[in-house]
């Protein structure tokens, strides 16, 4: 090789490693500004908390009977608050999240005749809001950007769980996020950075006070959720892709198969999950059941183009008993 060539060489590598270092630098600068913005909604969430005073309710008087006690089981999901349909808003989610919160009520106090239902379990499944830029045309059925999104979900959440907390001696809440509540692009924010997090946070802290109240929750893509015997697994759903729109029943039942073989620590029978917002109740290769819990929306014209489905605005509630570690009662409550 030449003097030349070699120059000419050690330039080419100088001008590579200088593109490499601008490369890094603005990768740097891009990770701080996610870094700032998540911050940034965290800290104007946790600001908005400490304005407002603590809301606290009493509990209901202990029930002292005797007979074998069971522990209500509420699957709420897939409120995708923020969207707009000719039959579907924030004020008809809230007025459905009402009825759901007393029809639940209602079929407890059924139950109660016969045994005491002392607790119960809520599980809030992800998808709560409905986010931003999750598909093609969404902009055209938002009615509230991500702030208001925040906090009329975690207002309603609150007012779901205040409810139960007078109604029930014992509320444990486990709280999973959805793909809906994810912040910019798939890929573009670390997977545990999502408003609904940020939502169940400011209402956990905002519930404080309430001492019969318990929270679960974590960055994890799914919880395991625990009854006296009873151990079920939630996640929202949207880890089982579907083709062409269709709820895709041998893929869940594959997916779900695979994760009670041991891919997921803890022993766990039934699963529960939302996302494809349509009632579903499938059996597991371990014997266990797998339980697909609808959305409270209407008039979802994504769905109907897309999917050529749709579904009746729907919610889960089951009632569990501990000791035998088994659900006793299963409704599908329609809204």
């Amino acid at each position: 090789m030449s003097i030349r060539d070699e120059a000419g060489s050690e330039e080419q590598l100088a001008e590579l490693r200088e593109a490499l270092r601008r490369a890094q630098r603005n990768e740097h600068k891009a990770k701080a500004k996610i870094e700032e913005l998540v911050q940034a909604v965290y800290q104007a969430a946790s600001d908005a908390l400490r304005a407002q005073p603590p809301v606290k309710v009493l509990p209901p008087k202990k029930d002292i009977r005797k007979g074998k006690a069971e522990v209500a089981l509420i699957h709420a999901t897939d409120w995708q608050l923020g969207k707009r349909t000719v039959s579907y808003g924030i004020d008809t989610l809230e007025k459905r999240m009402d009825r759901f919160t007393d029809k639940v009520m209602e079929l407890t106090l059924i139950q109660r005749a016969h045994h005491p239902v002392k607790e119960c379990t809520l599980m809030f499944g992800g998808d709560m809001v409905e986010g931003l830029g999750i598909f093609p045309g969404q902009q055209y059925e938002v009615e509230a950007h991500l702030y208001e999104q925040l906090f009329e979900a975690s207002r309603i959440m609150q007012k779901m769980v205040l409810s139960f907390a007078g109604f029930f001696e014992k509320v444990s809440v486990v709280s999973e996020f959805g793909n809906h509540g994810r912040l910019g692009r798939r890929g573009d924010m670390p997977y545990g950075d999502n408003i609904d997090r940020i939502a169940y946070r400011i209402t956990a802290e905002k519930l404080a006070a309430q001492k019969n109240v318990t929270w679960q929750q974590s960055s994890d893509w799914y919880q395991v959720v625990e009854i006296g015997n009873y151990r079920a697994l939630l996640v929202h759903g949207d880890e089982i892709k579907s083709f062409g729109g269709n709820t895709p029943a041998f893929g869940i039942l594959r997916k779900v198969n695979q994760w009670a073989s041991g891919v997921l620590d803890g022993k766990w029978t039934d699963a529960y999950m939302g996302h494809f917002h349509t009632p579903m109740t499938l059996t597991a290769a371990n014997g266990g059941r797998i339980f697909i819990t609808g959305s409270p929306e209407s008039g979802n014209e994504y769905a109907r183009e897309f999917m050529a489905a749709t579904g009746h605005p729907s919610q889960r509630l089951h009632f569990v008993d501990p000791v035998k570690g088994r659900v006793t009662a299963e409704y599908n409550v329609w809204l």
